[in-house]
Order: structure tokens, then sequence, then C-alpha cells
């Protein structure tokens, strides 16, 4: 399946970097990182099928595998790239761990954004608690332009995606509301997460940095959080007054930790 892509900057010399977004989530989560990003890669962002501009297709396994395999052939397909850097958030972190425990010699390094998957114990069903922000994000699509104005909703939508949720601009809520409120392929994105961890291995050719918010509870300590299940050679990180997307949170950090990632 072919999935919607952007590139920024296009120096030849600069290496290539792929930023895999998360569930319910689009390329646009990584717009407070992209521009200085761009000043030292070739950054292509992709959004996952029935996310962002990418539709949902039947036909595409929404496993975290299967999609590594989708991102691979896009950016090879597209842009004649093989070989990249790749940072990702949540389900895209996972994501990005698939794609380096299935071809490693195709990823140069790997920076996971409170990575999923790492769970001892994978979840067998929905629980519609978890789906709390897209049922709002749908019954307040039509008004979210204005209700993003107001602090009581922002609270509800924010405040346990980030401890900081207060400092959020308004772009951010915005995209990411926009992004979950329009997604048509956020149940099959999760229901390929089913019954399944990352439990693939990376091989020490492959640097890896984990980092984790201290006040994640998306993806909370110590269930969600399992280091057992990261390459056992990676860098492992928690971030001080962080969520569950540490591109908002400390969005000059992130990019401090993908260049040292990168440069190993």
């Amino acid at each position: 399946m072919k999935l919607a892509t952007t590139l920024t900057q296009t120096n030849s010399d600069h290496p290539v970097l792929v930023l895999v977004h998360g569930l319910g989530s689009a390329a646009t989560a990584f717009k407070p990182i992209i521009p200085a990003l761009s000043q030292s890669f070739r950054v292509i962002t992709v959004d996952l099928p029935g996310h962002g501009q990418s539709p949902l297709d039947a036909s595409q396994p929404m496993d975290p595998a299967s999609l590594g395999r989708a991102i691979f052939d896009t950016v090879e397909n597209e842009f004649g790239v093989k070989e990249f850097h790749v940072a990702g958030n949540s389900l895209g972190g996972w994501i990005s761990l698939e794609m380096a425990a299935y071809q490693p010699s195709r990823i140069k390094t790997l920076t996971g954004l409170a990575p999923a998957g790492l769970w001892l114990i994978p979840a067998s069903g929905r629980l519609p608690s978890e789906a709390q922000s897209y049922y709002l994000a749908k019954i307040l699509r039509p008004v979210i332009r204005v209700g993003l104005h107001v602090i009581a909703l922002r609270k509800i939508g924010y405040s346990r995606v980030s401890p900081q949720w207060r400092k959020l601009s308004y772009e951010i809520c915005y995209d990411s509301a926009y992004a979950m409120g329009n997604s048509t392929g956020y149940f099959q994105a999760w229901d390929g997460m089913l019954g399944r961890r990352f439990d693939a291995q990376v091989p020490a050719s492959v640097p890896v940095t984990i980092l984790f918010g201290d006040t994640d509870n998306t993806l909370p300590y110590p269930g969600s959080q399992e280091r057992s299940l990261a390459p056992a050679h990676c860098t492992w990180l928690i971030i001080d007054n962080c969520g569950h997307a540490p591109m908002w949170d400390h969005p000059d950090l992130v990019v401090k930790i993908i260049k040292e990632t990168t440069s190993r």
C-alpha cells in the first residue's frame, strides 16, 4: 500500500530521517520538531493507513510489523531511499522497532519516543475507557476550532496526555484533535496491536534510544515500559515533566536526543 508522505529539505547531502506517528494521530504531530530537524536531515513523514492523508485499505494488514513493511516500501518507491534513520512515537515507536528487527541493514539508527509494545501481558480486547479521546474528538469535530479555546475542553482532551497541557499551542491541539476525529483506521490499528507485544530482536549494529516521559498516562510505568523487551544495547531515558508526546512537551530536547542517536 502507498502511504501519504511529506519530504522536507531536499539537500541530498543530508541523511534521511523518517518520522512515524502513533494511533489516531498523523504526521502533523511532529510539527514542533520538524523545522529544527530539517536543518540536519531530509525529514520524511508518513501517515499510517486510515490516518492523516492516507486512506484506509482493507487489504493492508494493520499489525505493527506489517505497517513497518509498508513504510519501507513507500519510502523506497516514492524517494528511492532504502536506508534511513527512524524515530517513532507510541505505535510509531513500536513500528520502528519492528522495522529495525525485520531489516536492520536498512535502519541506521532508531529513536523510540514512548514506544508502544513494551508490555509483558498484551491486551486481549479493546477497553472503552481507552477510546475516550477518540470519541471526544468525533463528538466535538463540528465545533473543534472554537472548542479548543475553552480551557475546560482542553483539560479534558489533553491533561492526561501532557503535564504541560496548559502550555500546548493551539496548533498542536487542533492538529491532534483533527487527526483523531478524522481517523478512519483508528480501531483497525488498535486491533492490530491486540494480543501482541514487541518480542523481536534488534541487533547491536543498530543504535537505539528509547525515552519515556515521567508522567506518561497512556503507556505508564511499569506495565507498559518493560525494559527487558527493549533491545539490550539501547540507551533508555526518562524525561522529567513529560507525558506521552515528548515532542510536544520538550521539542528542543527531543531534537537533541534524535541528533545524538543518529551520530552514534
